[in-house]
């Protein structure tokens, strides 16, 4: 497990996930058939360049606001077959996807959140996670509005 020495590296850690996750957005989106689909994962990719901004603003002015908001869980994820990213990729499969990206991330921050024996970090560590399942959800009720609803 990666391991922080302070504050900053979490920030440009996390900073460097948030640009990972635009780029691999942007990669789907250039190999996507159908224009629908590419219009999606430019959505997705502009959503993860705002969580870039928003971090980049916290490493830049030291200001970071902590939330003990609880964010529900619809486990729609869970009960989900693992996609692989393709060219022909169709809307359910792109938000399966996104949703288990964002899982894996809400995993990592939680995971070294844990570790972490700062108050500060782990503060931190938490908000990341934080925000990492509000995506989660936002795909959730996305794949409930729109699949679940058409099935």
């Amino acid at each position: 497990m990666k391991e922080f020495n302070n504050i900053n590296e979490i920030l440009d850690f996390a900073i460097g996930e948030e640009q990972s996750a635009v780029d691999f957005y942007l990669l789907l989106a250039a190999q996507s058939k159908s224009s629908e689909t590419r219009k999606i994962f430019h959505e997705f990719a502009a959503e993860e360049m705002s969580h870039k901004a928003k971090l980049t603003k916290i490493r830049e002015n030291g200001t970071l606001r902590l939330s003990d908001e609880k964010v529900r869980d619809l486990k729609i994820s869970e009960y989900l077959v693992d996609v692989k990213p393709s060219a022909d990729m169709d809307y359910q499969d792109a938000l399966n996807l996104a949703m288990k990206k964002e899982k894996a991330a809400f995993r990592m921050y939680t995971a070294l959140a844990t570790q972490a024996e700062d108050p500060a970090v782990k503060a931190l560590l938490q908000s990341l996670a934080l925000e990492e399942s509000r995506h989660k959800l936002r795909f959730e009720i996305e794949y409930d509005d729109v699949v679940f609803k058409e099935n």
